[in-house]
This record gives C-alpha cells, sequence and structure tokens, in this order.
C-alpha cells in the first residue's frame, strides 16, 4: 500500500540562526543572551571549552532560571519578568547562544512560548572560543 501525499510544508532550517560575525555585531542592536551558568559567563571554569569567558556585550540569563523544579516552563509573566531583567521585553531584538547550541535553542523555544521572537548563535561558545583573535569577556557584567 502507498501513502497518501501528506501538504506538510517545511521551512529552511537555520533562517533564523546567526553567523559568528553577526553574533559579534549583535549587543549593538539588541540583546545577546548567554544562557550557561553564570561561573561560565562569568570565566571562573571551562569545562569544555579552551577559554573561559564570554562573547563581549552578552548578558547572562540561565536557561534554568525559566524552568520549575520538575523542568516545566514556568508561567508566562514569571518567564517575561525574568527576560525583562536583561533587557528583553516584546520587540526587543534578541539571540542566544550557550555552550554547544543546544540549550541557547531551549531559550529561543521558552521566548516563543511568551510571544518573543529570538535567534540562535548555534556555534556558541565553543565556536567562538575555538576562533583565534575573538575577543573574550569575563566578569559579572556583560563588558
Amino acid at each position: 500500500m502507498i501513502p497518501e501525499p501528506g501538504d506538510v510544508v517545511l521551512d529552511e532550517i537555520g533562517r533564523d540562526a546567526l553567523s559568528i560575525d553577526e553574533a559579534a555585531a549583535f549587543p549593538a542592536s539588541g540583546v545577546l543572551l548567554d544562557v550557561r551558568a553564570p561561573e561560565r559567563y562569568r570565566g571562573d571554569t571551562e569545562p569544555l571549552d579552551p577559554i573561559a569567558g564570554h562573547i563581549p556585550g552578552a548578558r547572562n540569563l540561565p536557561t534554568l532560571r525559566h524552568l520549575d523544579a520538575e523542568g516545566g516552563i514556568l508561567d508566562r509573566d514569571t518567564v517575561l519578568a525574568t527576560f525583562a531583567e536583561v533587557g528583553v521585553n516584546p520587540g526587543t531584538p534578541v539571540a542566544a547562544y550557550c555552550g554547544s547550541g543546544v540549550t541557547a535553542a531551549h531559550t529561543a523555544l521558552i521566548l516563543h512560548e511568551v510571544g518573543i521572537d529570538a535567534k540562535v548563535f548555534p556555534g556558541s561558545w565553543s565556536q567562538w572560543s575555538n576562533t583565534p583573535g575573538r575577543p573574550v569577556a569575563t566578569g559579572d557584567q556583560p563588558g
């Protein structure tokens, strides 16, 4: 038996993905979120990549801040308030990165669920920290 053709239309994968150069420029026009743990953002520790720290201009907002104890997404108002703490409100251009892109995609999904579009830098800190000549900020400020 041959199945009937479906009517699914797929979008191009990655149309909202940032290149490394776009990620570098993003803080000038929007909010670039580093969604890793604070100690990795500050540069206190880096268990996976050759350099510790964050992309200059990025603001730290760990993905776990949006989840309850069971791993579910917190209520919309709480999530919106948490994003507002770092300058992300509806209409704000926002992008996210993490260590390898997976958690950043999760944050983009959470943003989508509360009505905010977000881009992702899929290369994330692994690509940034392994690319010679890329500046690195440390400490708890965007730098």
